[in-house]
């Protein structure tokens, strides 16, 4: 499996190099026990920064609101073997977000932080699994009970473009 390893290391996100199509499905309204998603395309294209201890992707999300460019940004820390993901959305470019840190074990990237949304604490949660060297998959969920329950809100499969 390319990316995913035992001990976290500064090639987990190898397998994201690269383009790919998305495609994406995400909760309307989140916490709020919603169960209506948007499905909508967009893609990615990933490539190395800072002698392959980072990386970048820029995504064009096609929501059916209307498109936008995102971008995240990942540093891995050789000291703690874990990484900082950091989320920049091209409708508020003057805010980042608060960075997800975590790791990669027995195939599955798991990175959290402590967040806000719409005014309530909460814990956000990224998950990469299913990888391989043409697909992947990531999650996003949120707890409001600091990690006992979670509500996954956007999913997004990723396909290599050829």
């Amino acid at each position: 499996m390319s990316g995913a390893t035992q001990v976290s290391s500064a090639k987990d996100f190898d397998f994201l190099l690269g383009r790919w199509r998305v495609s994406h499905r995400r909760l309307k309204r989140r916490l709020q026990g919603s169960t209506d998603w948007e499905v909508f395309r967009g893609t990615s294209e990933a490539w190395r920064l800072m002698n392959g201890v980072g990386n970048v992707d820029d995504n064009l999300i096609e929501l059916p609101a209307g498109p936008y460019r995102a971008v995240s940004l990942r540093a891995f820390d050789p000291q703690t073997r874990q990484w900082a993901i950091w989320w920049l959305d091209g409708r508020a470019p003057a805010q980042i977000d608060v960075p997800v840190r975590g790791s990669f074990a027995d195939g599955v990237g798991v990175f959290l932080a402590d967040d806000t949304f719409e005014g309530r604490s909460i814990r956000v949660r990224f998950t990469w699994s299913e990888i391989t060297v043409a697909s992947a998959t990531w999650e996003q969920a949120f707890s409001e009970d600091g990690g006992s329950t979670w509500e996954t809100n956007w999913k997004m499969d990723f396909e290599k473009e050829a």
